[in-house]
């Protein structure tokens, strides 16, 4: 992948120019009332719907580069991207705040916490997959040094763990335990247990998220971890590290990366911010729920998460917490 561009697209004067037709429609509307219909695209619907089935069925990922955010505030650049994430799906919930537009943005919080979640905090992200089908990311502002985002196929990461080490592969195919962060679904325990690897309908499903199993061994009522199944998630985390199979990538203001996280785990790299708050690195984040996304296994809507009406992964929802779409980090 590193030696093809066939992932990445340039955005065209034209398409920049459909693009702020269409932001043109929605200047003052709600952004959570920002559907496909609201938002139209006549010519580029054609390419974004074809991209969309190649990060659900297809690479896994994909790169439109070249918006030119320096030209709009923080709420135009917000609705454009929304406007886009709405013709591949629903955005859902990204923590226990309802937020369906998210801020990675360093609040100088500890990624030690048991409450932390790392897009809070400059640390290094180990690999990991989010709780929806797909991610997307718009960069507004990067950071002084660091930062890269790097991502690696599960389906590799597996495959060579088969070839390696069938036995641990076979580990990481039975339930691992996660905390919740503190974001607990109505009728829902503050942890919950599913296993990374899934061979669903053909395909590996994957969902790894090795910081949530950690901080979920503080739990006294969470099983402690066995040798082998620490073993299995060294073995992953290794290949995941190996840069014979992740892909790095700079992601340049302009830049928005999507991903599925069925199949492809992501990861960041530490990073210096700039001294200046207004210059420090600052990205968007959309979770979508995606109508014509894989077969899941059952308990990604069951134990996992809930349901959206479309039968997908809903992000987190947390009871009398209403969905919103703040345009403060701090929010």
């Amino acid at each position: 992948m590193a030696a093809r561009d066939d992932w990445s697209i340039t955005l065209t004067a034209a398409d920049i120019a459909e693009l702020e037709a269409a932001l043109d429609r929605v200047r003052t509307t709600d952004i959570l009332a920002i559907d496909r219909a609201a938002f139209p695209l006549p010519r580029l619907s054609a390419r974004l719907a074809e991209v969309g089935r190649d990060i659900l069925d297809g690479r896994g990922f994909f790169l439109l580069r070249g918006l030119p955010v320096e030209r709009y505030s923080l709420a135009e650049a917000a609705r454009i991207f929304w406007g886009i994430g709405a013709h591949w799906g629903e955005p859902v919930s990204q923590n226990g705040k309802g937020h369906v537009l998210g801020h990675v943005k360093d609040l100088g919080l500890d990624y030690a916490d048991p409450l932390a979640r790392g897009y809070q905090t400059s640390a290094r992200l180990p690999y990991h997959t989010d709780s929806s089908d797909l991610v997307g990311l718009l960069c507004l502002q990067t950071s002084k040094a660091g930062g890269l985002s790097s991502i690696v196929s599960t389906t590799t990461v597996y495959n060579e763990m088969v070839k390696r080490r069938p036995d641990l592969a076979a580990v990481l195919m039975q339930p691992l335990f996660r905390t919740r962060w503190g974001e607990v679904p109505e009728g829902r325990k503050p942890y919950y247990g599913t296993s990374p690897f899934n061979l669903t309908d053909g395909r590996l499903i994957c969902s790894y998220v090795r910081s949530a199993t950690r901080k979920a061994q503080l739990m006294d009522v969470v099983p402690r971890l066995t040798p082998q199944q620490i073993e299995a998630m060294d073995l992953f985390d290794e290949l995941a590290n190996d840069p014979a199979l992740h892909l790095d990538m700079v992601l340049a203001p302009g830049d928005m990366q999507f991903v599925c996280n069925h199949s492809i785990a992501h990861s960041r790299t530490t990073y210096e911010d700039h001294p200046a708050l207004e210059k420090r690195r600052h990205l968007l984040r959309l979770w979508l729920a995606c109508d014509d996304g894989p077969a899941l296994p059952a308990d990604f809507t069951g134990e996992h998460q809930g349901i959206t009406a479309g039968g997908r992964p809903d992000g987190i929802k947390v009871p009398g917490v209403p969905l919103n779409a703040p345009l403060d980090a701090s929010a």
